[in-house]
């Protein structure tokens, strides 16, 4: 048996050891699923409520131990971490709320001698390649939605987080859903890959880089169905002259640091106007200087280790890039430790940075903050669009007509007035240009889930 073992980015230690699915695990796994989208399928939506409800409220009797476990996994402060069991119920009662309305039939208006109606069907196995960075958030908003639909599940969680796969799957079960309705599987990638092209598989969504989405895509290329690809993003923000100064300090810095910016939608372009640019990056540096690294299990640490083994030194290389070229470090740029443990990454301060440095150009993962001045509302509209990259871009002013008109022309999948890095599960979660395709939660969220059938009936002739 071939075991998949995880790290403690903090000490180093084992934080778990799970065991690698082989082929026939992996059949039994697909078949079960089939069986359970059967009786999934027959029910009705308010039973799989039911369903999605008891699953939540066992998850959150378990918040400290899960909590725990993301934190050993990735690094995550212990507080962050609960707060993602908190984000990820609210995010699944939501969508719990929504459900009867959404998926009922679109009955076409009266026409005689005829009915008419579109009925929304589910697809039938869904396969949840969730992130390491939100594991619970990335998986709940593929999980609850695709068991609402009526679909089965299969979560072959990130090799970074497992065991937040295996938390869904018991949850599950402890509601008293169907046998197999969520499942986890640990496998490799390449058997990940296998999977996407199987044809028990009628449905993939996958949480990654740009990379992860190209391999899967290929994989499943052979197969005439949509895949959902949430891929990152490069996201800037543009503070204009007329922003609420402090709010937007404050909010812009955790935007970009929290979670040690390990955040699809985290801030990681900050285009100034300049006539605030010396007093904002002043303000900035106190915040990014009051940055605590430590153990995540301490309440004060507010900046926990890097999740993977090798991202401190691309972090690093990302930084001396920029400073060849011309930017300024002003707080942090390095590795570093606290008492000889963890892979850490100092809070990042960077000014005088350009669209020629990888930095603005690629999805960096890590605690940066780099600040370009800009001179007009064009300018800032002009490089906040030069990314191939689309996932979120926020704008902060205190004139609503100004955020219209950069959200009418930024090519972003959200577009934030006076905030950034945040979902909102009645909003649709979108990626464009190589930031995937697709999207989940809101009413839309289920639109990829189920496909329609068309009920033409001729009563009288």
């Amino acid at each position: 048996m071939t075991l998949l073992t995880v790290d403690n980015p903090y000490t180093g230690d084992v934080a778990c050891s799970v065991p690698l699915a082989d082929e026939a695990t992996v059949n039994t796994v697909l078949d079960q699923a089939r069986a359970a989208a059967r009786v999934a399928r027959a029910a009705s939506v308010a039973e799989r409520k039911a369903w999605c409800e008891r699953m939540v409220a066992s998850m959150e009797a378990q918040a400290d131990t899960i909590a725990r476990d993301i934190s050993r996994m990735m690094g995550k402060p212990l507080a962050q971490a609960r707060n993602e069991v908190g984000g990820m119920a609210e995010r699944a009662r939501h969508m719990m709320s929504i459900a009867e309305a959404s998926l009922a039939d679109i009955v076409l208006p009266p026409k005689t001698g005829f009915e008419r109606r579109i009925v929304k069907e589910p697809l039938g196995v869904v396969l949840d390649l969730p992130a390491w960075n939100y594991p619970l958030l990335t998986a709940v908003n593929v999980v609850v939605p695709a068991v609402l639909a009526g679909n089965a599940v299969v979560v072959k969680h990130s090799p970074r987080s497992p065991l937040c796969g295996e938390h869904f799957a018991r949850a599950f079960s402890a509601a008293g859903a169907p046998a197999n309705l969520v499942q986890a599987l640990h496998c490799d990638h390449p058997t990940s890959e296998r999977m996407v092209g199987d044809a028990r598989v009628d449905h993939v969504v996958f949480t990654g880089s740009v990379y992860g989405g190209q391999r899967l895509s290929q994989a499943g290329a052979g197969r005439f169905r949509h895949m959902g690809l949430e891929l990152g993003g490069n996201d800037p923000a543009y503070v204009a002259p007329d922003c609420d100064f402090g709010k937007t300090v404050e909010n812009v810095v955790d935007g970009a640091l929290y979670n040690a910016g390990q955040s699809c939608c985290a801030v990681e372009r900050v285009y100034v106007h300049r006539s605030l640019y010396n007093r904002f990056t002043e303000a900035c540096e106190a915040l990014v200087r009051g940055y605590v690294l430590g153990d995540p299990m301490n309440a004060q640490t507010t900046l926990g280790p890097i999740a993977q083994p090798n991202h401190p030194v691309e972090l690093e290389l990302l930084v001396e890039d920029a400073r060849a070229k011309g930017a300024r470090v002003v707080v942090g740029g390095k590795r570093t430790q606290v008492d000889g443990k963890g892979r850490f990454f100092e809070a990042t301060l960077l000014t005088g940075l350009d669209d020629s440095m990888r930095l603005m150009q690629q999805e960096s993962f890590g605690p940066l903050l780099p600040l370009c001045p800009v001179d007009s509302d064009e300018e800032a509209l002009a490089k906040m669009n030069r990314s191939e990259l689309g996932l979120t871009a926020s704008v902060w002013t205190q004139d609503r007509e100004r955020a219209a008109r950069f959200a009418a022309q930024l090519e972003y999948g959200t577009v934030y007035m006076n905030r950034c890095d945040s979902v909102d599960p009645a909003l649709p979660w979108i990626g464009v240009k190589n930031s995937g395709r697709g999207h989940s939660l809101s009413a839309l969220g289920f639109d990829a889930l189920t496909r329609p059938k068309s009920l033409h009936f001729r009563l009288s002739f």
